[in-house]
């Protein structure tokens, strides 16, 4: 028998099997707000409850698909851009508590996603081991000392996580405020998408150098992305030990590599963060999503991750397909539908929840939420999401089924 996950032995009729399984579930959950409560044979007992999206994540049975998006909070809502006004610095509003608290609750108070993510960047842990970066207004991102060489290594140290507090903080104050049916998101940038930042000084378009040094200079590449394995692997347990219930991988620039270069450049790595994790933070679902995967499916399945994250170029059910029932899978409504008429948004979603499956599936978009997307359609979004059943899915499902067979 089995209860979030968890194998319980013994007899389910004795007050010990009850005492241990409040012992089990209590490791994996302590800290959950929301309680059920259940009689099993005379016994009452209250435990706590996992959200909905850790449900889905872990690949078990629930009513319905959870729903978060890439982006949530940001530019496309006007309370956000009014924020951004009084405080123009990308960096003060992702390293000030307040702010970041303000701004990861602001979907959450409009729309109630089952998943509310950290307002972060995947280069604010850089400084913490020892690369400065700074974020300018037309170029982005600009790191003026970039790590091409044996020499430009020296400058990095283990993370400092107390340089990091305010995401710390932040993810406390979320898991207080966001009630426990919702998920905490944390996230982090996989090794080689960090280091293409790194290596090449900042934002690029063709990821020249970074791609030269695999073959000219393969031991400095390897040390960085070794180096950043280790720091990310510490500032995922951080996130978690804050109050994150799940963690997204972002290999955003993964996908730019061929699938053999992935294979030997990018995917080590994320196994061995996924390992790491895994030791310190069993309970903790881990998401992979890379911008153009469809070429690396099945590759990014070897990782061990938990939850594959499609991006909209991927057909859903041929994603399903292809990495199976056994893992579970997110995403993939493209971004762009939410500029249409809202039934054909509704007709999409169902499309897309319909080919994933009963089983294993968070609703998201393909890629994060565009500039200038109506908020009426983020909320709809999110309707739609908490209108559907599996059961009645399943039935949709099986009438088209026999009419097409007729």
């Amino acid at each position: 028998m089995k209860y979030l996950g968890l194998p319980l032995g013994g007899d389910p009729r004795s007050e010990e099997f009850w005492n241990l399984a409040l012992e089990k579930i209590g490791k994996r959950v302590a800290g959950r707000k929301e309680a059920l409560l259940f009689r099993r044979w005379g016994l009452v007992q209250s435990v706590w409850l996992d959200p909905l999206l850790v449900q889905a994540a872990r690949g078990e049975r629930v009513s319905r698909p959870p729903a978060w998006m890439m982006r949530q909070a940001g530019r496309y809502m006007a309370i956000y851009r009014k924020l951004a006004e009084k405080h123009p610095s990308f960096r003060e509003r992702s390293e000030t508590t307040d702010l970041i608290v303000e701004i990861s609750l602001q979907p959450w108070e409009a729309f109630h996603p089952d998943g509310v993510i950290i307002f972060s960047d995947i280069l604010t842990p850089l400084p913490a081991f020892g690369v400065p970066f700074d974020i300018e207004e037309v170029k982005g991102p600009v790191i003026q000392s970039p790590i091409r060489s044996e020499d430009g290594l020296k400058a990095l140290h283990p993370i400092d996580l107390d340089k990091l507090h305010f995401v710390g903080e932040s993810l406390r104050i979320l898991r207080r405020e966001v009630p426990g049916q919702a998920a905490i998101l944390g996230f982090v940038g996989a090794p080689w998408t960090i280091a293409t930042y790194i290596v090449e000084g900042g934002t690029t378009r063709t990821y020249t150098t970074i791609k030269s040094m695999c073959h000219t200079a393969p031991r400095v590449l390897k040390a960085l992305l070794s180096h950043l394995t280790r720091a990310i692997s510490d500032y995922i347990v951080f996130q978690v030990n804050s109050g994150a219930d799940c963690i997204q991988i972002f290999d955003s620039w993964g996908g730019q590599l061929p699938p053999n270069m992935w294979e030997q450049w990018s995917k080590p790595y994320i196994e061995e963060i996924v390992s790491q994790v895994r030791t310190k933070c069993p309970g903790t679902p881990l998401v992979l999503y890379i911008n153009g995967n469809g070429g690396l499916l099945e590759r990014m399945k070897g990782t061990g991750v938990d939850v594959i994250g499609l991006d909209w170029t991927v057909d859903m059910a041929d994603g399903r397909k292809r990495l199976g029932s056994g893992i579970s899978i997110q995403g993939n409504v493209d971004p762009a539908y939410l500029f249409s008429p809202l039934p054909a948004l509704t007709d999409e979603i169902q499309r897309v929840v319909k080919c994933a499956g009963p089983r294993g599936h968070i609703l998201n978009l393909g890629h994060g939420v565009l500039v200038g997307t109506p908020e009426e359609a983020v909320a709809h979004f999110f309707d739609v999401a908490r209108s559907l059943n599996f059961d009645t899915l399943t039935e949709d499902n099986s009438i088209e089924e026999h009419e097409l067979a007729v």
